[in-house]
């Protein structure tokens, strides 16, 4: 029986890459006075690596590898994390982020059904808040019991590490839940879980490999309620990934 939906949050809750993380790295940059422009063909090779200042020293391991013998890069590379934050934050606060289509409602749908809602991501519990207030209102995140994001974990997605904190502290078997991811990295992590997985691919995304996902939708507004117990059915008799993708 579906007891609670798991979500991750850039890319799928909203598309937050291009027009928000991405801006809020080059505010960063520039404010620290730094040439590093990350432009969107740049930002989608970057995105191979997950989190944030994982993905700073991964650009500057192949790009600016003379900043990585400062004494004090690991220090920089934080700090520089931080005002990326700080960047985004600001721009989430000024509406500039939406929501992708059908989130809301589905919250509300399955927050009227009963069911227990929990976010794995590797942005921060920050960020989160950034995102989700402005859309959802000030009690948004208190409609998540469970909320694991940025370093509550050292291994990010692709490993699934983020998946089995939630559903320790959900008291849950993964048979018992379904997640929501937008990429292959997270499907990588939800799947390793045990998780049976919706993915709705983003722009930087699509086209990726979805091998295993439960469904493959262009969007949440495609899910209906009774969608998301029947695909928890196939995956307890199939496993969940024993059969394909519903493109």
């Amino acid at each position: 029986m579906l007891r609670a939906l798991i979500f991750d949050v850039d890319g799928t809750l909203s598309d937050t890459e291009r027009d928000g993380h991405r801006v809020a790295f080059n505010a960063a940059f520039d404010e620290a006075g730094l040439d590093w422009e990350w432009d969107e063909e740049l930002y989608a090779e970057l995105l191979d690596v997950t989190g944030g200042k994982e993905r700073i020293t991964h650009f500057v391991g192949l790009h600016r590898p003379e900043f990585a013998l400062r004494p004090d890069f690991h220090e920089r590379v934080v700090e520089l994390h931080r005002a990326k934050t700080r960047h985004y934050m600001a721009l989430a606060a000024s509406g500039a982020i939406p929501l992708r289509p059908g989130v809301a409602r589905l919250l509300d749908e399955a927050r009227a059904a009963g069911l227990r809602l929990a976010i794995a991501t590797t942005t921060t519990p920050e960020n989160v808040a950034a995102l989700l207030l402005p859309s959802l209102g000030p009690n948004a995140l208190s409609w998540f019991e469970v909320v694991g994001a940025g370093d509550v974990v050292p291994a990010k997605k692709p490993a699934p590490d983020i998946y089995l904190w939630v559903l320790e502290r959900l008291g849950l078997p993964a048979g018992a839940c379904l997640a929501f991811e937008d990429s292959e990295n997270g499907l990588k992590a939800s799947l390793g879980a045990g998780l049976a997985t919706v993915v709705t691919p983003c722009d930087y995304t699509r086209g990726q490999d979805f091998n295993g996902a439960t469904a493959v939708l262009d969007s949440l507004e495609e899910v209906a309620m009774p969608d998301l117990q029947a695909w928890l059915s196939v995956a307890a008799a199939n496993g969940p990934q024993g059969f394909p993708s519903v493109i």
